[in-house]
């Protein structure tokens, strides 16, 4: 657990290769040089040697297979699983080195062109700034932008001018917007997506993070839009999507979502966060009863009574909505809501701003009670129209969750967005 949290490393499973990437390449394999950078215990590419007639396995593995992990303990166990399916110790640990392949692409000495498979190591920025301050040297100089340790094993594919490869790395990749905007951008327009599979279900023991695994091919044309087929897995089905990422939209999956929103009927702005800083500017006699979303106790938020002056007494009773951004279960669904009907209070205190938490909202020019209503029940509506259209996946899978169902964040700027859709005539 340590080691996935302070190296972002999640192992891979031997059944995960045999099922999804062993059938597409098996009729290739003499074809490349088969290479894991980031290889952990080798389990996505030492299975290729099954397929191998055992007296032909010790030269295949000379002139095909190279691994390299930046953790000794996984190189140890990646060569005795060599050694177990036939492979001498003396080969083994010759093409299986250690060497730390964020920092620096390894020198690989192969007459045949080179194929990555890989599940690198996965570390968002904002933790390692917090918790693992050793990467942040990952980040500097021309890498400096990228937002996870995949996107710096990405980039270094580019930098090589790697052909082919398959990456096991979260979902996100293809349906976050900030995070994952640049090296969309910058990765693919020089690699297509010929082929992925979507897991919207958990294949991690340690981790809810929902990934994909991607084929990644070098194109020609830089901004053609990429069109491809996945298989996307739940827990309760799988099924085929087809998909078009375009230049214009950071290749980003969902662009329904961000094409209705160019529609804009107003010019609504939605500012967010009744804060404490603010009550404690405008205090008076004035009393209000919140919740404070930042005491959350017994499956339920505290209740307060804030003392304020009239003006933001009015502010905060005349602003009825809140966006809830996260669906925190089958039947609660982000949306807006209203804050009477969920909590039975005014408003909704916040010292400190958390994006899943129940948010209030505040509008300029103000709207009516009946509008905000109104803004509601268009806005919910909507939502759901498009979730159905793209089987929500403008939205980012939250990863935290170890629900059966697949959990899914609504970022705020996408709220304004949707809001500034609706018609105040």
């Amino acid at each position: 657990m340590n080691k996935e949290r302070i190296l972002g490393q999640h192992l891979t499973s031997t059944s995960i290769f045999k099922r999804f990437i062993l059938p597409k390449i098996k009729d290739k394999l003499k074809d490349y040089a088969w290479v894991d950078l980031y290889c952990g215990e080798g389990n996505l590419i030492l299975p290729i040697l099954e397929t191998i007639k055992t007296e032909e396995r010790e030269n295949f593995f000379s002139e095909h297979i190279f691994l390299f992990d930046s953790d000794s303990e996984m190189i140890e166990k990646a060569v005795q699983n060599a050694i177990k399916l036939g492979i001498s110790e003396e080969l083994a640990r010759k093409n299986i080195k250690q060497h730390d392949s964020l920092a620096s692409f390894p020198k690989i000495e192969s007459k045949f062109p080179i194929f990555h498979i890989t599940n690198p190591p996965y570390l968002y920025i904002g933790y390692i700034q917090k918790n693992a301050k050793q990467h942040l040297k990952y980040f500097q100089d021309k890498n400096k932008g990228y937002q996870d340790l995949y996107q710096i094993a990405l980039i270094n594919d580019l930098k090589n001018n790697i052909e082919k490869s398959v990456y096991i790395i979260p979902s996100n990749f293809l349906f976050s917007s900030s995070g994952t905007n640049k090296i969309r951008r910058d990765f693919l327009q020089a690699y297509k997506i010929t082929n992925a599979v979507i897991f919207e279900k958990k294949i991690f023991e340690n981790t809810g993070t929902n990934v994909a695994i991607f084929w990644f091919e070098k194109k020609q044309e830089s901004k053609k839009p990429i069109k491809f087929t996945a298989l996307k897995i739940t827990e309760n089905e799988e099924k085929r999507r087809e998909y078009s990422l375009t230049y214009e939209n950071n290749y980003r999956a969902g662009s329904e979502f961000s094409e209705f929103c160019n529609n804009q009927n107003n010019n609504l702005r939605v500012n967010y966060y009744l804060m404490q800083s603010e009550v404690e500017k405008n205090s008076g006699n004035t009393e209000i009863e919140v919740i404070n979303s930042n005491k959350y106790k017994n499956n339920k938020y505290s209740k307060e009574v804030i003392r304020v002056n009239e003006k933001l007494a009015a502010k905060i009773k005349n602003n009825i909505l809140f966006i809830r951004t996260v669906d925190s279960g089958s039947n609660l669904r982000a949306g807006l809501y209203e804050i009477k009907d969920e909590f039975k209070v005014d408003g909704i205190l916040v010292s400190i701003p958390y994006r899943t938490n129940p948010i209030q909202l505040f509008f300029t020019p103000e709207l009516s009670i009946e509008q905000q209503i109104k803004l509601k029940d268009y806005f919910n509506s909507k939502l759901e129209e498009l979730r159905e259209k793209t089987d929500s996946e403008f939205m980012t899978t939250y990863k935290y969750s170890k629900a059966k169902y697949t959990r899914k964040y609504l970022g705020l700027s996408q709220v304004k967005k949707l809001i500034q859709t609706f018609s105040l005539d």
